[in-house]
């Protein structure tokens, strides 16, 4: 059977065919209503679904939607994982926690940020201490997200962009752009200023669930960075902190580390990962992003600017709205069965490989 029959369209489809998948496999399922609505006016929310012993000492999370757009991939990963038996083969004594859509403003609109303009990875900080600064970013704000899309505008910020780049180096450009900023609200990659609804409902499920748990692992579903359908595992801790030394006994030489500068990732501060710990001070917490590439690093960066003008200056209905939500789906979902036929497979390999290795933890 084909890999295609998870994957999904939209949020709302994807929010059915996930619950009915999980009651189907044994779940254990709850809803988290968001304030907001989707573009058609429907309903948002997150839904979890928990597989396993109650209060387990060993525990494994998959979050899906982590950016919005980005759960089609993960939402699909975690259907075909439910449809291919993933839940019966997990070792004695391990329970899971399946999260999917923790963004689901992000995933209904076709964006990558929470309905606050929030890049929720970025958003895991202690906002009780300063906040990390950004001073790369500040110098080329306004021509990473420039007033106007076309014409002269855009044609200057571009300018400014490719003079970034050559001094820089365009691993340079990336690191400015996307390593997180807290500064410019109306930005990308923008941190917050405190807790977001998608932030605070994460620390809730996990610490009703595995409030208890000694050892937590975690994958989070991500796509826009590398090759084509390709996997990459990903650390995004210090090089030398017990985490990154976990993820790379467990995984190995396929475990990339942002801060070694093996990843394709850039260093980012605020994720998940240490959120998970923030929340879970009793748990040894290891955190890993899988990481699918979809198109080109140029492309996903401009789809990701275009979207942000488009949302703060542009007509969503007009034919230049149109394509570029078109382009921000196609940077972060490849909507081709070659491309989700590789996707599901890795994810039921890592899954299944962290699974195991949390169990001998």
């Amino acid at each position: 059977m084909s890999a295609s029959q998870y994957f999904s369209t939209t949020y709302a489809e994807a929010r059915e065919r996930f619950r009915t998948a999980a009651g189907a496999a044994g779940g254990a399922l709850e809803s988290l209503a968001n304030p907001g609505k989707g573009p058609d006016g429907g309903a948002l929310g997150t839904d979890a679904a928990w597989f396993g012993p109650r209060d387990p000492d060993r525990a494994l999370v998959l979050v899906s939607g982590t950016h919005g757009v980005e759960g089609f991939c993960g939402s699909g990963s975690q259907v075909g994982w439910f449809a291919g038996g993933g839940p019966k083969r997990l070792p004695a004594g391990v329970g899971v926690l399946v999260v999917h859509a923790i963004n689901p403003h992000g995933f209904a609109w076709l964006r990558r940020v929470t309905e606050d303009n929030v890049d929720l990875n970025r958003n895991f900080v202690d906002f009780a201490k300063p906040l990390p600064a950004s001073p790369a970013y500040d110098a080329i704000a306004d021509a990473i997200c420039p007033k106007d899309w076309t014409g002269a505008g855009r044609e200057a910020a571009e300018k400014v962009l490719d003079a970034y780049a050559e001094k820089h180096g365009e691993r340079g450009l990336q690191a400015a752009i996307s390593g997180g900023q807290y500064k410019h609200a109306d930005g990308v990659f923008y941190g917050g200023t405190g807790p977001t609804w998608s932030r605070r409902t994460l620390f809730d499920l996990v610490r009703r669930h595995l409030g208890k748990s000694r050892h937590v692992a975690m994958i989070d579903f991500h796509t826009g960075l590398g090759p084509y359908g390709y996997g990459e595992l990903i650390c995004p801790h210090p090089a030398d902190s017990p985490i990154t030394k976990r993820s790379e006994a467990w995984f190995g030489k396929e475990m990339t580390v942002p801060a070694r500068g093996n990843s394709t990732s850039a260093v980012i501060v605020g994720t998940l990962g240490s959120g998970l710990q923030t929340a879970l001070p009793q748990a040894e917490v290891t955190d890993i992003g899988l990481e699918y590439g979809t198109l080109p690093q140029k492309d996903v960066l401009l789809s990701l600017r275009a979207d942000n003008w488009l949302h703060l200056h542009g007509d969503l209905n007009s034919p230049l709205g149109r394509d570029i939500k078109q382009k921000i789906r196609d940077a972060f979902y490849q909507d081709k069965d070659d491309w989700k036929e590789m996707i599901l497979a890795r994810a039921v390999d890592v899954i299944g490989r962290a699974a195991d290795n949390l169990a001998r933890a």
